[in-house]
């Protein structure tokens, strides 16, 4: 396997059970792999360089794309994944090809119509360098990006290099792992909702576990981060997407995100996204919010324009992980479940599975859920040890 890993020192990993021990503050900088261009400038001068990234690609306050071109980097073309190039786009929205509109080189897109990119695109490239802030999420979409960037790098025999970058929930590992079955651009490999990795290490398991069909594997560089463990605790200088404007966002962004088969808003059109709960029904709890359509951020949110009752949870202590107790509570408390599932499909695509919402059907609890994929997750927590780039204990 024609795997290259770049890293400073080599750390010794120690066995994962279920879950890490609680997050620590890490007293010494985090340098991010874009923070390290002595590691992989040397591998891009004289080629011709393609760059996936989005607003999140920055050494320190320039834009990786503008630095490489200080650098007199060929930059020959971006990749746009979700959200666009420089995270100009709603949630959803299509993006197109086109050029970058700071520095006008050509984009092509790598979300709506061609999640892919052709052979013809790629014969315009020797290289190809990835560096996306990710929030360690089966169903966050930059992971199938990378999925599809790592096949066509393959099948055109073009390396790729991943600048890696911290996992903001890479301290534990949780939820169901995907059926082949459920395969789609929210769920394209078998790992669980949680998946503990960040996107180097993800790359490295993707080749290693032979997830992508092609001949020969895709030549992997990883800039690993310097200074990081999977119990530092990361909050990103910049939101991940539109809708994860901070930490707590992104936190509870894994156990809120089922919500989005269903009539119940978790804050899209307002000022705290993926920080409260609420549908229309008063009994629902006493905090009431009105989501909004917003420019840039969300179109035509969940409950647009009408008065949602629930729970605040901007607040909530202590750091959250991966929960089924909201979303067991807020299905109960509908009299009809067509109420509150409005696409089963959708629920099944995002939870990997159809046992989820069987098991709520049956009235399970949270506990005898989880339960019920203790061994598939189980499982993956020995595959994940093989492509660990950082420890899971001080």
């Amino acid at each position: 396997m024609n795997i290259l890993f770049v890293f400073l020192s080599f750390f010794m990993i120690q066995s994962l059970s279920g879950s890490c021990s609680e997050q620590k503050t890490s007293p010494i900088a985090i340098l991010t792999g874009a923070e390290q261009p002595e590691r992989y400038l040397p591998l891009l001068k004289g080629k011709r360089v393609g760059l996936a990234g989005n607003h999140t690609s920055v050494k320190g306050n320039l834009h990786l794309l503008d630095f490489l071109l200080q650098e007199k980097i060929n930059v020959t073309l971006v990749f746009a994944p979700e959200h666009g190039f420089r995270g100009e786009a709603s949630p959803g929205e299509k993006i197109k090809d086109g050029k970058d509109i700071q520095t006008g080189v050509e984009l092509v897109s790598l979300y709506g119509k061609n999640l892919k990119p052709s052979p013809e695109i790629m014969k315009k490239l020797d290289i190809v360098v990835f560096d996306i802030q990710d929030v360690g999420c089966r169903f966050y979409t930059f992971l199938s990006t990378l999925y599809y960037l790592l096949e066509v790098c393959a099948e055109n025999h073009i390396p790729l290099v991943v600048l890696d970058r911290p996992n903001p929930n890479g301290d534990y590992v949780a939820g169901p792992v995907l059926k082949p079955e459920f395969t789609s651009f929210v769920g394209i490999i078998p790992v669980p909702v949680v998946h503990g990795c960040t996107m180097g290490e993800m790359a490295a398991m993707i080749i290693g576990e032979k997830w992508i069909k092609t001949t020969e594997p895709c030549s992997l560089t990883v800039i690993p981060v310097k200074n990081y463990t999977h119990l530092t605790e990361y909050h990103p200088p910049l939101p991940p997407s539109p809708n994860l404007p901070n930490y707590q966002a992104v936190r509870l962004y894994p156990s809120l995100c089922f919500f989005e088969a269903t009539s119940v808003s978790i804050g899209r059109g307002t000022d705290f996204p993926f920080q409260v709960i609420g549908g229309t029904l008063p009994s629902l709890g006493n905090f009431m919010f009105t989501p909004k359509d917003i420019q840039g951020f969300v179109n035509n949110p969940v409950n647009e324009d009408k008065t949602c009752y629930g729970i605040d949870l901007r607040n909530v202590r202590p750091i959250p992980r991966f929960t089924l107790k909201y979303f067991l509570q807020f299905y109960k408390a509908y009299p009809e479940e067509k109420e509150f599932l409005t696409s089963e499909r959708w629920l099944n695509l995002l939870s990997g599975n159809s046992a989820l919402i069987q098991g709520i059907r049956d009235g399970l609890t949270e506990e005898q859920i989880a339960a019920s994929w203790k061994g598939e997750l189980e499982n993956y927590l020995e595959i994940r040890k093989k492509y660990l780039l950082y420890p899971d204990s001080e």
